[in-house]
């Protein structure tokens, strides 16, 4: 096994992948719910039942800029490709958001790997022994004598901004266009038509431009209106970048480690082909009229429209290798933008609060809207998404296959179940690593990462490798899947990643010789990530959802005309209690300091009765855990899922002001930016995870969930102050 890791590590140095050897985009179209499949116009608290005007409802929450906002670029993009940019609607002044907000243009192809060191094996990291109920087992935790290779390990490979493109203006005197000369400043995101109107004034001359993303190409459409063109004052640059792990995704200071050359110059088309180590791909830009094109320096270019008109029309495409197809030009890419995001918004759930009373009920409309576009074109490509999408780098770009649950399970229950299982096909891609993986610590089944690029390959951490609540991930999905699709190809598509994810979590339950129970670690960490792993065992949340999983499992075996496993059922029948102490959960069974040296981090417990129905967690136990949980724990050290997660187990348990308390509740964490990105930190200035819970926790709350006795808005007070409409959610799945 270990020869057998080696050989894949040093395939993936020599890769310098853009996408490592072995793995391919699962590209598109998107197909959407037809309109007809709605689960049907519910009532309100208040009972009524008129049909949502769901074009006023988006079109009111259309983010608008009346000047820079650093922390605030507007996204357009996909699910496989974002461009973010900034007042100018391209990314002319990329300085100004630097340091906040980085202005990229990402890919879920698009990954670059750094050559490894002179003398470096990839293959040849030690592992830290962990005493395993009289085993040792070996995770990747430990820097130490080997830091060089720990730490090329975590930032390769990492994602690539793809290429900058901005305005390049000059000013009557001929000096270019700076920040300050911007004035009449007027920016507005059409949600509805997937389409960024960007309006200013230089010199008392207005600039007018329309970009939007084509739904099915990894392509910006670009249209310019100025006199500015006509006076010969206005030109476009692209530029490109070397990669870097950092979050711009961008090294651009060593112009002599890549290349970018202009192989294909036609009437109105260009190629450039990029070249980094080992990896490349394409840039291919069309534009419609009289236009020059240049190659100015080594990885800059520009397009300078001819005078006499004032107008200037160009698409500019990114592709893994060069298209064999002729582009779409702008016009058609505007077009199908707005008839793709018309169909988005029309099909699928949607939730209304106009009429409410309770003052914070517009800001939380807001979030759940802009939350909805955000998710759609960040977290449903063909790849799970990093933690910050397409937007800017986090943790050198790579996702955490823990996090995939947050941004994407409640695409199924919003009925755009295709939005979360495209992205099911990576997992079928790295199942043999996942079962390799196991194999090489002993365990049966498939392992599957935390902290992960395209090929699969677990990054080391003093944390991550020890996380296990991502293992039953992908048997959710599958549910969710055969709950909406049916059970015959549901079954035979996603049954091998349901079974080798059983496989792997009845393998690594212990059954326990004195107590006769299973246990969870040690060593393990828990989703609360601040509990050394040697001393903790039985986390809540895990030892729940450990059962729920076996459960689905097994049940997916009888559908499939299989015998029911018995020591699944034996595991789940003598799994180890939800631990508790003095009537409320704790952490894990060896945590009696939860609520004081530990109430910082995710209140995972909660999640027990929340994120999952709560099968095994006594209610009234759960019902302290969250009042103690509300008044004890140190929100300021929280992330922001941890806002719905709390919202979920509220109203699940009938306290339906504690749950709107706990989505609005004013904490930093939990700071939605004018944008509709969750703000955490400064080098984490999105929060997807954030967005996607909360859309989970509003189709719990607006529409119900199984067992629900009232499926009118069960999740909101029932005082008068809230009126909520919905239509098309889908509560059987939650």
């Amino acid at each position: 096994m270990n020869l057998l890791r080696r050989r894949f590590l040093k395939k993936l140095a020599a890769s310098g992948g853009l996408i490592p050897a072995g793995i391919s985009a699962w590209n598109r179209p998107l197909h959407f719910p037809p309109a007809d499949s709605a689960a049907g116009i519910q009532g309100t608290a208040a009972g009524k039942t008129q049909r949502i005007d769901r074009q006023a409802l988006v079109a009111r929450h259309n983010p608008r800029m009346r000047k820079l906002d650093p922390l605030s670029p507007l996204s357009l993009g996909n699910g496989e490709f974002a461009f973010t940019a900034d007042i100018t609607g391209l990314q002319s002044f990329p300085a100004a958001y630097v340091q906040s907000m980085p202005l990229c243009t990402m890919s879920q192809w698009g990954w670059h790997t750094s050559p490894p060191p002179p003398g470096l094996d990839p293959g040849a990291l030690r592992l830290v022994l962990y005493e395993t109920h009289g085993r040792q087992v070996g995770y990747p935790t430990s820097s130490e004598g080997q830091s060089e290779l720990y730490t090329w390990l975590r930032e390769n490979p990492h994602r690539l901004h793809l290429g900058r493109i901005g305005l390049r203006m000059k000013m009557t005197a001929g000096r270019e266009v700076r920040l300050e000369d911007i004035t009449e400043i007027d920016q507005r995101l059409d949600l509805w038509a997937g389409r960024l109107t960007s309006r200013f004034t230089v010199e008392g001359r207005q600039v007018s431009v329309t970009t939007a993303v084509h739904p099915d190409l990894d392509m910006l459409a670009v249209r310019i209106e100025s006199p500015l063109i006509d006076e010969g004052r206005l030109a476009v640059a692209f530029s490109f970048p070397y990669g870097s792990p950092g979050m711009q995704a961008a090294d651009w200071q060593n112009p002599g480690r890549h290349k970018s050359d202009l192989i294909a110059a036609n009437a109105g088309r260009v190629e450039i082909r990029r070249r980094l180590d080992a990896g490349q791909y394409s840039a291919v830009i069309r534009w419609d009229g009289r236009a020059s094109f240049a190659h100015e320096r080594a990885h800059d270019f520009v397009l300078t429209p001819a005078t006499g008109n004032r107008r200037l029309d160009f698409v500019a495409g990114f592709f893994p290798r060069a298209p064999e197809r002729s582009l779409p030009n702008a016009a058609s890419t505007l077009a199908a933008s707005a008839a793709h995001w018309q169909r988005f918004w029309i099909q699928g759930g949607a939730v209304e609060l106009a009429g409410s009373s309770d003052a914070r009920a517009p800001e939380l409309e807001r979030r759940i809207v802009l939350s909805q576009y955000l998710t759609a074109i960040q977290c449903c490509g063909s790849m799970p998404p990093q933690e910050t999408g397409l937007t800017v780098n986090s943790w050198y770009g790579k996702f955490h296959l823990e996090m995939h649950w947050w941004h994407a399970a409640h695409f199924a229950a919003w009925n755009r179940l295709p939005l979360l299982s495209r992205s099911l096909a990576w997992y079928q891609a790295i199942l043999p690593a996942a079962r390799r993986a196991a194999a090489a610590q002993g365990y049966a089944g498939a392992r599957w990462p935390k902290m992960v690029g395209p090929e699969g390959r677990d990054s080391p951490s003093p944390v991550g490798p020890l996380l296990i609540w991502q293992q039953p991930h992908p048997i959710m999905y599958a549910e969710l899947c055969r709950r909406v699709l049916g059970d015959r190809e549901t079954l035979q598509r996603y049954g091998p990643l349901v079974f080798e994810s059983a496989a792997f979590m009845a393998s690594y339950a212990y059954l326990d010789p004195k107590s006769q129970r299973y246990v969870l670690g040690p060593p393990v960490i828990p989703a609360q990530e601040n509990h050394p792993p040697r001393e903790t065992w039985n986390p809540t949340f895990e030892v729940a959802y450990w059962a729920y999983g076996l459960k689905i499992a097994q049940r997916w075996r009888e559908l499939s005309g299989m015998k029911r496993n018995a020591e699944w059922d034996d595991i789940v029948a003598r799994l180890a209690p939800l631990p508790v102490q003095a009537g409320v959960f704790l952490a894990h069974e060896n945590c009696p300091q939860t609520y004081s040296e530990r109430n910082y981090d995710h209140p995972s417990m909660l999640g027990a009765l929340g994120i999952l129905p709560g099968e095994g967690a006594d209610r009234e136990t759960m019902r302290r855990t969250l009042h103690k949980v509300m008044t004890d724990w140190q929100w300021a050290r929280t992330w922001g899922w941890d806002y719905p997660m709390t919202a979920m187990t509220a109203a699940r348990l009938g306290e339906p002001e504690l749950a709107v308390d706990a989505l609005m509740m004013n904490t930093e964490k939990n700071r939605y930016l004018p944008n509709g990105h969750n703000w955490q930190r400064k080098d984490l200035p999105c929060y997807l995870p954030g967005n996607g819970g909360l859309l989970y926790a509003i189709a719990m709350m607006a529409a119900g969930w199984q067992g629900a006795t009232n499926q009118q808005a069960p999740g909101f007070p029932r005082n008068g102050s809230w009126t909520v409409r919905w239509e098309n959610l889908n509560p059987s799945l939650l």
